[in-house]
């Protein structure tokens, strides 16, 4: 176990530590584009970043106990997670993702973080409906058909329930 955390370690600092940490702070050092002057109204940002945070690492540590894996794609998890904040929707993560880099756009009011938000969330649902949902489906068969079919993968539906039981 201790293994598969320092492993899951290792690939938030390679993926979530560039793609929420270096590209924005590349983008904002290098002053990249215009900036939307947002005044104190900004820290409406804190919100949607520490949400998102929040659930970046429920979603691992998830990874990691229950499904004794890591969110690696050359390292997954070798039983399928559908507890937690995958209860709700199938990719808790990559909408952590999302709402943290909405929050550092706000904080910082550059417009091309928002382009870039807009952009990952894009690449995540190609990702998402081209590789990850076809490969989980040979890897967990009926178990997988049948958590796609009661788990919406992007918003929990209106009940906040999902129709999924194990």
């Amino acid at each position: 176990m201790k293994v598969l955390w320092l492993r899951t370690l290792l690939f938030t600092i390679l993926v979530p530590g560039v793609e929420l940490v270096l590209v924005p702070l590349v983008v904002v050092q290098l002053d990249l584009g215009p900036r939307l002057e947002l005044g104190s109204v900004r820290y409406v940002g804190l919100a949607p970043l520490a949400a998102g945070l929040i659930i970046i690492f429920r979603c691992f540590a998830d990874f990691v106990r229950r499904g004794r894996g890591t969110p690696a794609i050359y390292d997954p998890p070798r039983e399928l997670v559908v507890a937690g904040l995958y209860r709700y929707v199938r990719n808790p993560q990559y909408v952590g993702v999302v709402l943290a880099l909405v929050g550092e756009a706000l904080l910082t009011g550059m417009v091309v973080l928002f382009g870039y938000a807009a952009l990952m969330a894009i690449g995540y649902h190609l990702f998402v409906r081209c590789y990850e949902e076809p490969t989980l489906g040979r890897r967990f068969g009926e178990e997988y058909a049948r958590y796609r079919e009661a788990v919406p993968r992007w918003l929990p539906r209106r009940s906040g329930r999902s129709r999924y039981c194990t």
